[in-house]
Order: structure tokens, then sequence, then C-alpha cells
């Protein structure tokens, strides 16, 4: 099938670096439609929906926030902490938004294990189902995201 200029115009804007440094798509040789398809094969596989996820990242964020900058508890498994900086992050969808640079991590208490995420990471997630592509410096692994925060 062929693509849309529209579709050719996203494409080339996850590759750039002009709205990250590194752009959205990393070294990934996939299109975005097949980073997208693949990872909501997985989520799916793993009996959740992005909205969950997306919502569950919020809540976590939201909690993190809390702690200005501190580690604080989020349940009895979970501990986050929030760091912001100055801007916002635009999306690379042709719509208007606007989201603050801020860097949420997370970590299992029994495990250790940590991951992190950006405001706009969660709406990426939850508007476009996108997790961005392999070698990107914000990509999340949705196993990995599910195993750690549910």
């Amino acid at each position: 099938m062929k693509e849309s200029p529209q579709t050719r115009k996203l494409e080339q804007i996850l590759r750039s670096s002009k709205l990250v440094a590194g752009g959205f798509m990393g070294d990934d040789s996939r299109s975005f439609n097949e980073v997208i398809y693949a990872d909501a094969s997985q989520v799916s596989k793993l009996g959740y929906t992005m909205e969950e996820i997306a919502a569950r990242m919020q809540e976590i964020t939201d909690t993190a926030k809390t702690g200005l900058g501190n580690w604080i508890k989020v349940d009895d498994k979970l501990q986050a902490v929030a760091d912001e900086a100055k801007g916002s992050l635009i999306c690379p969808w042709p719509h208007s938004g606007r989201y603050v640079k801020r860097i949420t991590t997370v970590q299992r208490y029994n495990s250790g294990e940590t991951i992190r995420w950006s405001e706009l990471n969660i709406h990426l997630i939850a508007e476009h189902g996108f997790f961005e592509g392999r070698g990107a410096a914000f990509r999340i692994e949705p196993v990995k995201l599910i195993n750690v925060i549910f």
C-alpha cells in the first residue's frame, strides 16, 4: 500500500532530531507503523490496553511530583521520583500539544528494576500507541514497562 504524503512527513519528523535529540525512532529501521503494530501486539498479549498503561504512568507521575524531586513511595511495590527541567516538548503528530519536560523514574522495591519516561511518552502511548523506536533515548519496552508498573 502506498504511503500518504502525511504519513511520509510524519515518518521524516519522527526520524529527525528537530524536536528531540536523536529523534523518536532511534536507529530502528522499521516504519513507525510497524513499531506501533509490534508494540500493540505485545501489550495485547499481556492483557493490557494503551489507555490502562498511560493511566498508570500518569498516576505514578502525579504521585512522584508530590516528592519535589525526592523519591516517594507510590505503593507497596514502587517508589518514584520526578525531575523537571525548564521548557516543554512537542508531540510530533500534527495536533497541538506541549508537554512539560519532566522525567519520572520508577523503581520496584523487590527487584531494584527501574524505568523512566517523560510526560510526552505518556501522551504518545495513550494517544498514538507509540513507545518510540529502538535506539531512541526515550524508547520504552512495553513488556518491561508493564512488568515494572503493574
